[in-house]
Protein backbone atom coordinates (compact mmCIF):
# COMPACT_ATOMS: atom_id res chain seq x y z
CA UNK A 1 0.00 0.00 0.00
CA UNK A 2 1.44 3.36 -0.97
CA UNK A 3 2.25 6.11 1.59
CA UNK A 4 0.62 9.59 1.18
CA UNK A 5 4.06 10.93 0.11
CA UNK A 6 4.97 8.16 -1.99
CA UNK A 7 1.63 8.62 -3.74
CA UNK A 8 2.62 12.53 -4.07
CA UNK A 9 5.96 11.35 -5.87
CA UNK A 10 4.39 8.97 -8.16
CA UNK A 11 1.18 11.25 -9.34
CA UNK A 12 3.83 13.80 -10.44
CA UNK A 13 5.18 11.33 -12.71
CA UNK A 14 4.48 11.13 -16.68
CA UNK A 15 1.84 8.02 -16.08
CA UNK A 16 -0.68 7.37 -18.20
CA UNK A 17 -4.68 8.32 -16.78
CA UNK A 18 -4.96 4.49 -15.78
CA UNK A 19 -2.23 4.15 -13.66
CA UNK A 20 -2.37 7.05 -11.88
CA UNK A 21 -5.59 6.32 -11.00
CA UNK A 22 -4.15 2.96 -9.76
CA UNK A 23 -2.05 4.47 -8.00
CA UNK A 24 -4.33 6.19 -5.89
CA UNK A 25 -6.88 2.66 -5.41
CA UNK A 26 -3.22 1.40 -3.82
CA UNK A 27 -2.98 4.14 -1.21
CA UNK A 28 -6.05 2.49 0.39
CA UNK A 29 -6.92 -1.19 1.64
CA UNK A 30 -10.70 -0.25 0.83
CA UNK A 31 -12.88 -0.08 -2.07
CA UNK A 32 -12.78 3.80 -3.76
CA UNK A 33 -16.00 5.75 -5.22
CA UNK A 34 -14.95 7.68 -8.22
CA UNK A 35 -15.74 10.75 -5.33
CA UNK A 36 -13.31 9.61 -3.23
CA UNK A 37 -10.85 8.39 -5.85
CA UNK A 38 -11.11 12.28 -6.56
CA UNK A 39 -10.71 13.91 -3.48
CA UNK A 40 -7.70 11.68 -2.72
CA UNK A 41 -5.82 12.39 -5.58
CA UNK A 42 -6.33 16.19 -4.97
CA UNK A 43 -5.33 15.94 -1.66
CA UNK A 44 -2.06 14.31 -3.00
CA UNK A 45 -1.71 17.56 -4.84
CA UNK A 46 -2.78 16.17 -8.17
CA UNK A 47 -6.30 18.50 -8.58
CA UNK A 48 -6.36 17.26 -12.66
CA UNK A 49 -8.55 14.58 -12.08
CA UNK A 50 -11.56 16.57 -11.44
CA UNK A 51 -11.44 17.03 -14.97
CA UNK A 52 -11.36 12.95 -15.68
CA UNK A 53 -14.04 10.18 -15.96
CA UNK A 54 -12.77 8.02 -13.27
CA UNK A 55 -15.14 5.15 -13.93
CA UNK A 56 -14.55 5.41 -17.68
CA UNK A 57 -11.00 5.31 -17.53
CA UNK A 58 -11.04 2.20 -15.03
CA UNK A 59 -13.34 0.33 -17.43
CA UNK A 60 -10.33 -0.05 -19.57
CA UNK A 61 -8.67 -1.55 -16.93
CA UNK A 62 -8.75 -4.85 -18.27
CA UNK A 63 -8.98 -6.65 -15.08
CA UNK A 64 -6.59 -4.51 -13.14
CA UNK A 65 -9.04 -3.00 -10.89
CA UNK A 66 -12.79 -3.82 -10.82
CA UNK A 67 -16.02 -2.20 -9.27
CA UNK A 68 -17.61 -3.74 -6.75
CA UNK A 69 -21.09 -1.49 -4.44
CA UNK A 70 -18.55 0.20 -2.86
CA UNK A 71 -16.36 1.23 -5.13
CA UNK A 72 -13.59 0.70 -7.57
CA UNK A 73 -11.09 -1.78 -5.92
CA UNK A 74 -7.32 -3.03 -7.23
CA UNK A 75 -7.24 -6.85 -8.15
CA UNK A 76 -4.24 -8.38 -7.87
CA UNK A 77 -3.51 -8.12 -11.48
CA UNK A 78 -3.13 -4.64 -10.78
CA UNK A 79 -0.82 -4.94 -8.17
CA UNK A 80 1.06 -7.35 -10.24
CA UNK A 81 0.85 -4.41 -12.97
CA UNK A 82 2.14 -1.65 -10.59
CA UNK A 83 5.09 -3.88 -9.49
CA UNK A 84 6.32 -3.62 -13.02
CA UNK A 85 6.83 0.02 -12.95
CA UNK A 86 8.59 -0.54 -9.45
CA UNK A 87 5.50 0.92 -7.27
CA UNK A 88 5.70 -2.39 -4.89
CA UNK A 89 8.28 -3.77 -2.74
CA UNK A 90 6.67 -6.82 -2.91
CA UNK A 91 7.44 -9.73 -5.81
CA UNK A 92 5.05 -10.82 -8.23
CA UNK A 93 5.22 -14.30 -6.92
CA UNK A 94 4.63 -13.44 -3.49
CA UNK A 95 1.49 -11.17 -5.11
CA UNK A 96 0.80 -14.27 -6.79
CA UNK A 97 0.21 -16.56 -3.14
CA UNK A 98 -1.95 -14.10 -1.93
CA UNK A 99 -4.28 -13.84 -5.15
CA UNK A 100 -4.20 -17.95 -4.95
CA UNK A 101 -4.99 -17.67 -0.65
CA UNK A 102 -7.81 -15.16 -1.86
CA UNK A 103 -9.42 -17.37 -4.03
CA UNK A 104 -10.21 -19.90 -1.29
CA UNK A 105 -12.36 -17.35 0.86
CA UNK A 106 -15.12 -18.21 -0.77
CA UNK A 107 -14.58 -21.62 0.08
CA UNK A 108 -14.40 -20.95 3.86
CA UNK A 109 -17.88 -21.08 5.17
CA UNK A 110 -16.55 -20.42 9.03
CA UNK A 111 -16.36 -16.76 9.69
CA UNK A 112 -13.64 -16.73 12.10
CA UNK A 113 -11.56 -18.49 9.73
CA UNK A 114 -12.29 -16.28 6.76
CA UNK A 115 -12.08 -12.80 8.48
CA UNK A 116 -8.25 -14.21 9.98
CA UNK A 117 -7.59 -15.38 6.36
CA UNK A 118 -8.83 -12.24 4.97
CA UNK A 119 -6.76 -10.27 7.21
CA UNK A 120 -3.75 -12.12 6.50
CA UNK A 121 -3.97 -11.34 2.67
CA UNK A 122 -4.31 -7.67 3.75
CA UNK A 123 -1.23 -7.55 5.91
CA UNK A 124 0.82 -9.10 3.32
CA UNK A 125 -0.32 -7.05 0.39
CA UNK A 126 0.48 -4.17 2.57
CA UNK A 127 4.20 -5.51 3.71
CA UNK A 128 2.66 -5.83 7.16
CA UNK A 129 4.58 -9.36 7.29
CA UNK A 130 4.51 -10.45 11.04
CA UNK A 131 0.89 -9.94 10.78
CA UNK A 132 0.31 -11.68 7.68
CA UNK A 133 2.27 -14.59 9.77
CA UNK A 134 0.08 -14.31 12.99
CA UNK A 135 -2.84 -14.15 11.43
CA UNK A 136 -2.89 -16.61 8.65
CA UNK A 137 -1.46 -19.16 11.34
CA UNK A 138 -5.03 -17.74 13.36
CA UNK A 139 -7.35 -19.01 10.17
CA UNK A 140 -5.09 -22.51 10.00
CA UNK A 141 -5.45 -23.52 13.54
CA UNK A 142 -9.31 -22.21 13.09
CA UNK A 143 -9.32 -24.90 10.11
CA UNK A 144 -8.23 -27.64 11.81
CA UNK A 145 -9.80 -26.97 14.69
CA UNK A 146 -13.31 -27.11 12.93
CA UNK A 147 -12.16 -29.99 10.86
CA UNK A 148 -10.90 -32.19 14.43
CA UNK A 149 -14.96 -31.07 15.66
CA UNK A 150 -16.80 -32.08 12.55
CA UNK A 151 -14.88 -35.45 12.02
CA UNK A 152 -12.76 -36.50 14.49
CA UNK A 153 -13.85 -34.60 18.08
CA UNK A 154 -14.50 -38.80 19.85
CA UNK A 155 -11.48 -40.07 18.32
CA UNK A 156 -9.42 -36.92 19.32
CA UNK A 157 -10.39 -36.97 23.01
CA UNK A 158 -9.51 -40.59 23.42
CA UNK A 159 -5.97 -39.82 22.14
CA UNK A 160 -5.98 -36.88 24.30
CA UNK A 161 -6.48 -38.47 27.17
CA UNK A 162 -4.07 -41.72 26.24
CA UNK A 163 -1.45 -38.35 26.29
CA UNK A 164 -2.76 -36.38 29.03
CA UNK A 165 -4.65 -38.54 31.44
CA UNK A 166 -7.58 -36.83 33.67
CA UNK A 167 -5.62 -33.15 33.03
CA UNK A 168 -7.71 -33.46 29.24
CA UNK A 169 -11.21 -32.28 30.03
CA UNK A 170 -12.67 -33.80 26.71
CA UNK A 171 -13.66 -31.09 24.40
CA UNK A 172 -16.82 -30.46 23.19
CA UNK A 173 -16.23 -27.81 20.65
CA UNK A 174 -13.86 -25.90 18.62
CA UNK A 175 -12.77 -23.29 21.95
CA UNK A 176 -12.51 -26.63 23.79
CA UNK A 177 -10.06 -27.86 21.18
CA UNK A 178 -8.53 -24.30 21.28
CA UNK A 179 -7.31 -25.16 25.09
CA UNK A 180 -4.77 -27.38 24.13
CA UNK A 181 -1.56 -25.80 23.63
CA UNK A 182 -0.67 -25.49 19.57
CA UNK A 183 1.96 -27.81 19.35
CA UNK A 184 0.75 -30.83 21.22
CA UNK A 185 -2.47 -30.25 18.97
CA UNK A 186 -0.49 -31.03 16.29
CA UNK A 187 1.39 -34.16 17.74
CA UNK A 188 -2.56 -35.12 18.46
CA UNK A 189 -3.70 -35.17 15.35
CA UNK A 190 -0.27 -36.55 13.46
CA UNK A 191 -0.91 -39.24 16.00
CA UNK A 192 -4.63 -39.82 14.35
CA UNK A 193 -3.29 -39.68 10.58
CA UNK A 194 -5.31 -36.25 10.22
CA UNK A 195 -2.18 -34.94 9.19
CA UNK A 196 1.51 -36.51 8.42
CA UNK A 197 4.97 -36.25 9.88
CA UNK A 198 6.16 -33.89 7.23
CA UNK A 199 3.25 -31.50 7.35
CA UNK A 200 3.76 -31.70 10.69
CA UNK A 201 7.36 -30.37 10.57
CA UNK A 202 6.32 -27.97 8.12
CA UNK A 203 3.50 -26.30 10.56
CA UNK A 204 5.55 -26.38 13.40
CA UNK A 205 8.20 -24.34 11.64
CA UNK A 206 5.12 -21.83 10.76
CA UNK A 207 4.15 -22.24 14.36
CA UNK A 208 7.51 -21.21 15.80
CA UNK A 209 7.53 -18.64 13.19
CA UNK A 210 4.64 -17.15 14.35
CA UNK A 211 5.42 -17.11 17.78
CA UNK A 212 8.30 -14.88 16.96
CA UNK A 213 5.95 -12.50 14.97
CA UNK A 214 3.49 -12.49 17.62
CA UNK A 215 6.02 -11.37 20.58
CA UNK A 216 7.40 -7.80 20.92
CA UNK A 217 11.26 -8.34 20.09
CA UNK A 218 13.43 -7.18 17.15
CA UNK A 219 12.84 -10.28 14.42
CA UNK A 220 12.12 -9.10 10.95
CA UNK A 221 10.59 -11.36 8.20
CA UNK A 222 10.66 -10.29 4.53
CA UNK A 223 7.94 -10.44 2.03
CA UNK A 224 9.09 -13.68 0.45
CA UNK A 225 9.51 -15.41 3.97
CA UNK A 226 5.64 -14.12 4.63
CA UNK A 227 5.24 -15.40 1.41
CA UNK A 228 6.69 -18.90 2.03
CA UNK A 229 4.75 -19.23 5.36
CA UNK A 230 1.54 -18.10 3.35
CA UNK A 231 1.78 -20.98 0.67
CA UNK A 232 2.92 -23.81 3.41
CA UNK A 233 -0.20 -23.11 5.13
CA UNK A 234 -2.06 -22.47 1.82
CA UNK A 235 -1.34 -26.07 0.40
CA UNK A 236 -1.02 -28.36 3.60
CA UNK A 237 -4.19 -26.70 5.64
CA UNK A 238 -6.62 -24.62 3.24
CA UNK A 239 -6.44 -26.27 0.21
CA UNK A 240 -6.43 -30.00 2.00
CA UNK A 241 -9.38 -29.56 5.06
CA UNK A 242 -11.47 -26.60 2.66
CA UNK A 243 -14.01 -28.18 1.04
Amino acid sequence: MLTPNDLKSWLQKDLTRLDKILLILASSPNPMPPSTITSTGSGAGFHTLKKWNISGVLSTSKGKAIRTDAGWELTDVGRIHLHGLGVASISPAALQVAADLRAHLAKLSEPQAKAFVEEAIKCHEAGLYRSAVVMSWLGAMSVLHHEVHANYLTAFNVEAARVFGTKWKPAVSTDGLGLMKEGDFLDRIEALSIIGKNVKAELKTCLDRRNGCGHPNSYKISANQSAAHLEILLLNVFEKFVH
